[in-house]
């Protein structure tokens, strides 16, 4: 039976450190904000909007036993890490680090505009293993991305006003809206939306406005 829990953009959990110019929301428990009702769905177990200001990031930092995936809505990210990846994300790519047994890496907005990233993280199936990194610049729509340590799907979908896209028939799905406005079950969908699907067969997402959106296809 389809199950969907909608959650708006202004349920998140606001974070960063707005004086250092960082805006963090979280739509999942996070740091101080602590929430053993909303600790993941499905693979997912972050989804957090990072709006960073000219100058501003976060400093080198560990992660272990997380993937972590990250799109661009504005801005270009700089992202080094301790195997030696030192790259430029734009709008349009998809960035994956596997911190796998740990790594450590620095993100920061190099740039002289505002920069906005969704980034994801997914729990591995099996913990440990050899830290990898990968970029995929200007993902054409519509074609998926697989990591497959999650047992995970990304789709990224640019809708036109009217145009429909099938939401994937699959255990877990779990939709984030980065611009624009969805038609979604009887729900509309904006900017910092979410919804969580389970089990949604024959399910469709149109755009009531240009769109973008991002859903994550899992298993059980």
């Amino acid at each position: 039976m389809r199950v969907m829990d909608v959650r708006r953009a202004g349920e998140r959990y606001p974070g960063g450190d707005p004086e250092a110019g960082i805006e963090s929301w979280h739509a999942f428990s996070f740091g101080p904000h602590y929430d053993p009702g909303n600790l993941r769905f499905g693979a997912v177990i972050a989804c957090n909007e990072e709006r960073l200001a000219p100058g501003a990031g976060f400093g080198e930092h560990p992660h272990s036993h997380t993937e972590i995936v990250t799109w661009v809505v504005e801005g270009e990210l700089t992202h080094r890490d301790s195997t030696g990846h030192e790259t430029r994300v734009r709008p349009g790519d998809v960035q994956r680090l596997s911190s796998a047994a740990g790594v450590r890496h620095v993100e920061r907005n190099d740039g002289s505009s505002p920069l906005t990233f969704i980034q994801m993280w997914l729990a591995p199936r099996d913990p440990g293993g050899v830290p990898s990194y990968e970029i995929i610049p200007g993902i054409a729509d519509s074609t998926p991305y697989a990591v497959p340590k999650s047992g995970a799907m990304l789709h990224v979908r640019r809708l036109a006003a009217g145009e429909r896209t099938a939401v994937p028939d699959a255990a877990h799905v779990y939709v984030h809206m980065v611009r624009g406005e969805i038609a979604l079950a009887g729900e509309t969908l904006g900017p910092g939306d979410s919804a969580r699907l389970t089990h949604p067969e024959g399910l469709e997402a149109v755009g009531e406005t240009p769109a973008e959106l991002l859903m994550w296809e899992m298993g059980a």
